[in-house]
This record gives structure tokens, sequence and C-alpha cells, in this order.
């Protein structure tokens, strides 16, 4: 039984011891270099291990050391990595991954909360509204314009409202078929000024306090010799309120809501505002004009020149 056991693992050991010498050659490698060229040279190799192992208090049998030294001139018990391929690549990535593995799943998750966010909420929100405009311009606008003119229609009193209206609604309804806009919201603006103007009622007063001009006069640039006269007026409601309406400067062609304007009139109006302010230093004729609801334009008491400048 135990001359059994004996013989298994004598050539284990004689493995292990060959492998033994193989490694203190690799560890001695300027004297496997030096030595390895030929039979003599191998023996004297073979007489160096035997001294070294002899020192270490070691005896090998001379067959260890030859087999030891023949497996390292075949390279044998030495690893040798395999060469580049795919599997190895992939293998070596893979053992890598606690490099970069957290770094590559954080990327991955925004990743996909980026899409999941771009998909599920940007596109359909952009959908939605993409589709309420699309409404707008062909139902809500046409209808809302479709309701200023009629709105228009049932309380003007002068048929120009109704005429300019009507050229509003008619433009605004071609601009939306053509998805025009911009041109729809100005239709719906110069709809809804003309209703707003229709519904004003005022009296056109020329302003009588300390501190501002009742009147003025320039001489135009187009024509020096001329001179234009003006009486500075404000528009006050019947609740006493001085109103902020659009007039246009005819100087610069430009438009401003303002509360006080210049009213170009014949310099016989003109002067009698003047003397009727130098009596007393009150103007009791300060009432030049009347704007009654459905109409559009002030019912005048005295002569203009319809004209009007908005800065003097």
């Amino acid at each position: 039984m135990s001359t059994d056991t004996g013989e298994s693992k004598a050539p284990l050991d004689e493995v292990m011891m060959a492998m033994d010498v193989v490694d203190t050659l690799r560890h001695r490698q300027d004297l496997a270099l030096k030595e390895l060229d030929g039979a003599a040279k191998k023996d004297r190799l073979i007489e160096k291990l035997r001294e070294i192992y002899h020192n270490q208090g070691i005896e090998v049998p001379d067959s260890i050391l030859e087999k030891g030294v023949a497996a390292l001139e075949e390279n044998r018990f030495v690893y040798e990595p395999p060469g580049p391929s795919l599997q190895r690549s992939l293998a070596e990535f893979y053992v890598a991954r606690g490099k970069w593995g957290k770094p590559v799943l954080v990327v991955l998750a925004v990743l996909v909360l980026a899409l999941g966010a771009y998909f599920l909420a940007y596109l359909p929100y952009q959908a939605h509204l993409a589709e309420q405009a699309r409404i707008e311009i062909t139902e809500t606008l046409p209808n809302e314009m479709q309701a200023l003119r009629d709105t228009i229609f049932e309380e003007t009193k002068v048929q120009s409202a109704v005429s300019e209206a009507d050229g509003y609604l008619n433009r605004g309804l071609t601009a939306a078929k053509e998805g025009d806009r911009e041109t729809v919201d100005n239709m719906v603006q110069k709809l809804t000024d003309l209703r707003d103007t229709l519904r004003l009622q005022y009296d056109l007063r020329v302003v009588n306090r300390d501190g501002v001009r009742s009147g003025f006069w320039t001489f135009p640039d187009v024509n020096e010799d001329a001179t234009n006269y003006y009486i500075v007026v404000e528009a006050i409601d019947p609740d006493g309120n001085a109103l902020t309406l659009p007039i246009l400067n005819e100087e610069n062609g430009e438009t401003e809501r303002v509360a006080m304007w210049g009213l170009r009139v014949p310099e016989t109006v003109y002067n009698s505002v003047a003397a009727d302010k130098q009596d007393d230093g009150i103007i009791e004729k300060s009432i030049v004009g009347q704007k009654q609801p459905g109409f559009l334009d002030v019912n005048y008491t005295v002569p203009v020149l319809g004209g009007a400048v908005t800065r003097w």
C-alpha cells in the first residue's frame, strides 16, 4: 500500500522539482544565457545548479536537473499569453469592468432619462403646441374675428365702420387659410380697436390749467412761409377721466397714444380761444367737439383742419 502511494507521488514530485529548477534558471537568467550552448556547457550548468541547491541544503538528483534544463530549453512551464484576438479583447474588457462599469452605467442612465424625456415629454408637448396653434388659426381666431365684426355691425351708427370691419375680416380669414399668424393677429387687433373706438364717449376740450399751454403755432417744414395753428385738447369721458387715445402725428406720420395733443385749427379759432383765455384766465367755451357711442369720428363744434401733432 505504502509502496504504491510513493510510486504515485514520485512523478509529481519530480515535476515540481523540475519546475523549481526552471524557476531558478529564470531568476538566474544571466547564468542560463551564458551556459546553455552545447553539451559541455550544459554539464557545467548542471554542476552549478547542483552547487546552488547544495548550498541551500537540498540534494537534487542529476536527472531532475537535466529535466529542468531541458524544460527551460523547450520553454515548458512558461506561460505565454495568447496573441491578439477578438475573444482576448472582449475578455480584457470584461475583466476591466470595475473601472469603466460605473461611469458607463451613469452615462447609460442619463441617456435613458434624456431619451425618455425627449420622446415621452418634449415631443408630445411640441405636438400639443402645434395642434393648439393649428386650432387657434383655423378655428379660434377666425371665430373671434367674425364675432368682432358682428358686434361692430350691431353697435355702429355709420356704414363706414361696417365696411372697414368687413375689410379687416376678409384679410384675416385669407391669412388664416394661408397660415399667416402675424397678419391674423394684426386683423384681430384692428377689429378690436375699431369696436372700442365705436364704444367711446367723450367731450373734446381745450386744456385749461396751470403749467400747460392751451395753444401754439409752428412753421411747417414743407412751407416755412405758412403758419400752422394748434389748440391743445384732451378727451374727457362722462366720469371726468382723461382718456389716452391713438393720435396720428402729421409731422412724422407716426401714431402715438397720448392724453393731450395739438389739434390744427384755422387762425380765427386759435385767436378766439386765446382771447377767451386772456379775458379772465378761464376758457368758457372749452368744448370743441363730442364723440358719441356708435360713431367713429368726433363731431366738432368749431372748424378744424384735420391735422394733429403729439409733440411740441
